[in-house]
C-alpha cells in the first residue's frame, strides 16, 4: 500500500526545518557576545568632536557673599608703652627707647619715653597683644572640570576688606586701642580648588570642597618686610541644579591664613594671625556640548539633527531643568491647565 500524501509532506517538513536550525545555530554562533550582533548606534548619531566637547567639561562659577575676618598677634618679645592721651607703642624688650608704631602693615621706628602716668608692661611678664575684626565683601571667579562625583579647578577672588579699631588682649582698662594706616584695602586671592559631592535630594546637591592657595595684601602693606604662606579655605556648598548647564548654591566656609611681619633692627617678627568665616551666593554655568539650532521656527524640545549636523533644543532655557532625550517644557498638559481642567472632557 503506498503512503499517503499528509505523511510525506510532513517527513520533508521536519527535514526541511532541521536544516534551518542547524543553519541558524551557526549564524548564531559566530557573535561572542549580544553586542556584537547588535547593530552600533554611531550609524544613527551624529558624533560630537571638536572644541566644543572640550568646553562642555568646563564649569564656570561666580560668586560674592560676606566675610567676618579676626585680625590677632602677640607680641612676644616686644613690650607695650602707653602713654596718657597717646596710641600705644610697642618696644623692644629691655629697651623701651627704641619704639614702634604702625605695626600691623608696616613698621614705623619711633623714639619712646615713658611720661608721668605712663602704664609699661613686658611680654615676659604677661600675654600681651592685639586684635580686631574685619568685614569684606568678595568677588569670586572659579573654573573648574567635574568627573563622577569629583570636581578639580582653580580660581581667583578679590575682596574690599575694612579692618576695625586694634584692641588689647589684656589690660583693656590700662591700654588704648589703634586704628592702622591701612584700615581698608584690597584682598586678592588665586587658588586651586578640589571636591566632590557628598549628598544629593532630587536637584539638591550637597558639595564639599577646599581651595588652597597664595594671597596678596594692598599696597599699602610693606611686601619687603611681610612673610606669607598659603591659606586653606574649606566650604561646604549646597547647590540647587535649575538645568543641566545652570546651578545657584549659597557656600559657608572658614579659611586659615596669617602673614610674618619683620621688625627691622630687633631680629624679631611679629605673626599676624587672620582667619575668617565666610558666606558666599553665586551660580554656576557649564558650556553646552551642542550649538543652539539656528532655526527659529524648530519648536524641536530634544537633541536633533539638521543636515549632517546635531543642535540642542532652542526651547531649552538655563533656568529651566530639561531631559535631552524628550524635553519637559511643558509637563502638563494645555488641555489640564487653567480653565480646562474644570471640565470633564479636556478635549
Amino acid at each position: 500500500m503506498k503512503p499517503k500524501p499528509i505523511f510525506l509532506k510532513r517527513f520533508v517538513l521536519l527535514i526541511v526545518l532541521h536544516i534551518v536550525c542547524l543553519g541558524a545555530s551557526d549564524v548564531y554562533a559566530q557573535y561572542e557576545s549580544e553586542k556584537d550582533a547588535s547593530i552600533p548606534l554611531d550609524y544613527f548619531y551624529v558624533k560630537r568632536t571638536g572644541t566644543r566637547k572640550l568646553l562642555s567639561k568646563i564649569t564656570f562659577g561666580l560668586s560674592t557673599g560676606y566675610g567676618s575676618t579676626k585680625f590677632k598677634h602677640e607680641l612676644e618679645g616686644f613690650g607695650i608703652l602707653q602713654n596718657p592721651n597717646e596710641l600705644p607703642r610697642i618696644f623692644n624688650a629691655g629697651d623701651i627707647a627704641s619704639g614702634y608704631s604702625n605695626w600691623v602693615n608696616t613698621v614705623t621706628p619711633l623714639a619712646t619715653a615713658a611720661q608721668p602716668g605712663a602704664f609699661i608692661v613686658n611680654a615676659d611678664t604677661a600675654r600681651i597683644g592685639f586684635k580686631s575684626k574685619a568685614f569684606s565683601i568678595p568677588l569670586k571667579a572659579t573654573l573648574h572640570v567635574e568627573f563622577d562625583r569629583y570636581r578639580i579647578g582653580g580660581g581667583y577672588s578679590i575682596e574690599f576688606m575694612h579692618l576695625g579699631d586694634f584692641k588689647p588682649l589684656t589690660y583693656a582698662n590700662d591700654i588704648g586701642t589703634f586704628k592702622p594706616e591701612a584700615s581698608s584695602f584690597f584682598l586678592q586671592k588665586y587658588f586651586g580648588m578640589i571636591g566632590g559631592s557628598v549628598y544629593r535630594y532630587y536637584e539638591y546637591l550637597l558639595v564639599v570642597d577646599a581651595n588652597i592657595g597664595g594671597y596678596k595684601l594692598g599696597n599699602d602693606f610693606d611686601k619687603s618686610l611681610i612673610k606669607k604662606g598659603v591659606f586653606i579655605n574649606l566650604g561646604v556648598a549646597a547647590e540647587r541644579e535649575f538645568s543641566e548647564y545652570f546651578r545657584v548654591f549659597v557656600r559657608p566656609s572658614y579659611e586659615i591664613k596669617g602673614y610674618k611681619l619683620n621688625v627691622p633692627e630687633s631680629g624679631q617678627s611679629i605673626n599676624h594671625r587672620m582667619n575668617a568665616f565666610y558666606v558666599n551666593i553665586g551660580a554656576t554655568y557649564r558650556f553646552p556640548e551642542l550649538r543652539r539650532c539656528p532655526i527659529k521656527g524648530c519648536h524641536a524640545q530634544l537633541n536633533h539633527a539638521h543636515g549632517n549636523r546635531e543642535y540642542r533644543s532652542r526651547k531649552h532655557p538655563i533656568y529651566k531643568k530639561q531631559n535631552p532625550h524628550y524635553g519637559e517644557n511643558y509637563p502638563t498638559l494645555i488641555k489640564y491647565k487653567g480653565k480646562n481642567k474644570k471640565k470633564l472632557n479636556p478635549y
